[in-house]
C-alpha cells in the first residue's frame, strides 16, 4: 500500500468515481467527474458533473458541504480544472473553500489542464495527492482521453454472432440472433454511447431505428456511412422521431437532388465528403470530435468494421456469441478484414468474459496505446 493514503482514501475516491458513473453519455465532450467531500470523517457533500455547459463535480460538492468544506478533504475523479471555460476554474473554488487536502485520482491529459490545477492547488498551501484508483479514472474516461489526446472518437464495436461465426444466414436473416437479455444491454450500450455507427448495408438488410429503448434513456447520435447514397428515403432511421440527429455520411458519389431531398427532413444530417466514391472514415471519426462527440457504438455491417479495424480506428469489441449453428455462407462480422498470416492476426486484451445474459459475451480492447502516455502522467504527478 502507497503509504500516503490512508484507509478512508479508498472507499471515498471509489464513492466519486461511483458518482462520476451516473452521468455516463451526458457530458461529451467532458469527461466524466466525480467529487466527495469529508471532513472528521463524515461526507458533507458530493456531487458529480451532468452534462457540458453546467457546474462541474466539485461545485456540486462544495455547495452541499457549504462552511462545513473548510479544512475538509476533497476526493475528485480527475484533476480540477485550471482555466476558464463554459464554467470557472474548479481548482479556485477549492482554494476560495479553504479545503486541507485534495485527492485526485488521475492527472487530466488535456493540454488546457496538464497538471496545472494540482500545482495550482499546491501553491495556495493545500496537500494534494495524485494517482489513487487511477486505473479504473482512466477506464472510467477512456472516450473522453481518446478524443482529447488524438482527435479521434473512442469506438466500441458491437456484434451478434452464432458459435460458427454468422451474423446472418445466406440468405440475409439476421433476426434475432441473440436472445432477449443481451438485445436489452445493447440498449443500454446505445444510452451510454454519444453516438452509434453503421453502414448502408445494414439500413438496406435491416432497416434499424438505431434508437435506444430502454426506460430513462436516451437515443444516441445516428450516424450512417453510406458513399453512394444508397440507402432508401423511407428507412426508419430517417423517419424516425427521435430528437437526436441522424448523420448521413457520403462522397461525391452521391445524387444531389437526392441530397437535397434528404436535408428536408427533420434531424437529417447530409455530411458530403469530397472522395469520389468512400467515406474517409479517418476524416469522419475527426468531424464527430469536433462536434462535441467522444464516443461511437459501431454496430455493424461487417465491410465497415473491417475496414475501421483495419485502419486501427477501433479500440473495443463486445461480441454477443449465441449458442446456434446456421452453417452455409453467411456473413462474418468482420468481412472488410482479411489477414493472411497468423502471426498478423490482431490480438486482443480481454476485459471480460460473461454469460450472465445466455449468450457469451466476449468483450476486449483492441489499441490501448492512446492511454500509455496518460498513465505516464498520473504516475509522473502522483
Amino acid at each position: 500500500m502507497n503509504n500516503k493514503w490512508l484507509p478512508d482514501d479508498y472507499p471515498y475516491m471509489q464513492r466519486a468515481l461511483d458518482l462520476a458513473k451516473k452521468a455516463t453519455g451526458r457530458t461529451s465532450p467532458n469527461p466524466l467527474v466525480g467529487c466527495v467531500i469529508v471532513r472528521d470523517g463524515k461526507v458533507v457533500g458530493e456531487g458529480y458533473h451532468l452534462k457540458a455547459g453546467t457546474p462541474h463535480a466539485e461545485v456540486h460538492a462544495l455547495n452541499e458541504a457549504g462552511e462545513l468544506a473548510k479544512g475538509a478533504t476533497a476526493y475528485v475523479s480527475l484533476e480540477p480544472c485550471s482555466h476558464y471555460g463554459r464554467t470557472p476554474p474548479c481548482a479556485d473554488a477549492l482554494i476560495k473553500a479553504q479545503v486541507a487536502r485534495v485527492v485526485v485520482a488521475m492527472a487530466d491529459p488535456n493540454p488546457l489542464v496538464a497538471s496545472q490545477g494540482i500545482m495550482k492547488l499546491r501553491e495556495a498551501g493545500i496537500q494534494v495527492d495524485v494517482g489513487l484508483l487511477a486505473d479504473e479514472a482512466i477506464t472510467l474516461n477512456q472516450a473522453f482521453i481518446k478524443a482529447i489526446t488524438t482527435g479521434l472518437p473512442f469506438i466500441n464495436y458491437k456484434a451478434a454472432l452464432t458459435l460458427d461465426g454468422k451474423i446472418a444466414t445466406e440468405q440475409g436473416d439476421s433476426r434475432w440472433i441473440s436472445n432477449e437479455a443481451s438485445r436489452e444491454y445493447v440498449h443500454e450500450l446505445r444510452d451510454s454511447y454519444d453516438v452509434i455507427m453503421v453502414g448502408s448495408e445494414t439500413v438496406k438488410a435491416d432497416n434499424p431505428a438505431l434508437t435506444c429503448r430502454i426506460p430513462g434513456g436516451r437515443d444516441p447520435v445516428r450516424l450512417v456511412v453510406d458513399g453512394e447514397l444508397a440507402i432508401p428515403e423511407s428507412s426508419r432511421v430517417l423517419k424516425s422521431t427521435s430528437n437526436a440527429p441522424c448523420i448521413i455520411a457520403t462522397s461525391l458519389a452521391a445524387d444531389e437532388d437526392k441530397i437535397a431531398r434528404l436535408r428536408l427532413l427533420p434531424g437529417v444530417e447530409i455530411w458530403e465528403y469530397t472522395t469520389k466514391r468512400y467515406v474517409p472514415l479517418t476524416s469522419l471519426m475527426k468531424d464527430l470530435v469536433r462536434r462535441g462527440w467522444n464516443s461511437v457504438l459501431l454496430e455493424g455491417g461487417g465491410g465497415l468494421a473491417g475496414t475501421l479495424i483495419e485502419a486501427g480506428l477501433v479500440d473495443k469489441i463486445e461480441f454477443f456469441i449465441a449458442p446456434k449453428l446456421i452453417g452455409g455462407r453467411g456473413p462474418s462480422p468482420l468481412s472488410g478484414l482479411t489477414i493472411n498470416k497468423m502471426s498478423d492476426a490482431i490480438k486482443l486484451q480481454l476485459v471480460e468474459v460473461s454469460l450472465e445474459t445466455g449468450d457469451l459475451r466476449v468483450a476486449a480492447n483492441i489499441n490501448e496505446s492512446f492511454l500509455k502516455g496518460v498513465r505516464e502522467l498520473v504516475y509522473r504527478n502522483s
